[in-house]
């Protein structure tokens, strides 16, 4: 039997090795519509990832925010914390909504190609 979970095992890590980068694509969209809501906090980012397949931890999320500033499509201000330091709040840029746009088209459209040819 130990065997037969071996290659259960085997197979497991190939999908996942197979599925991250559509993972980290889907991190990013994820991340554009969160804060396309209003303003976050990385932990409010964070704790809406929780319990998901795409929760992460913020050695993930302050590169992924710092290349979406890059690209200009989220930027951030610092606003007073009663619990502490000035903290970074993020936001959509208008690139970035364009972007967010544009990405909830493509993502209607590949669900749909996929409920098509899944019939």
């Amino acid at each position: 039997m130990v065997p037969f979970l071996n290659k259960v095992a085997s197979e497991i890590m190939n999908l996942d090795q197979k599925l991250s980068p559509l993972r980290k694509g889907l991190l990013e969209f994820l991340v554009l519509k969160i804060v396309s809501g209003t303003t976050v906090y990385v932990a409010d980012i964070l704790k809406r990832l929780a319990g998901t397949e795409f929760a992460t931890q913020e050695g993930t999320l302050y590169p992924l925010l710092s290349k979406l500033r890059r690209e200009g499509l989220v930027d951030y201000e610092w606003q007073e914390s009663e619990a502490g330091p000035p903290r970074k709040y993020y936001r959509l840029t208008s690139a970035g909504q364009a972007q967010l746009a544009e990405l909830d088209d493509y993502w209607a459209r590949i669900n749909k190609t996929i409920s098509e040819l899944g019939n």
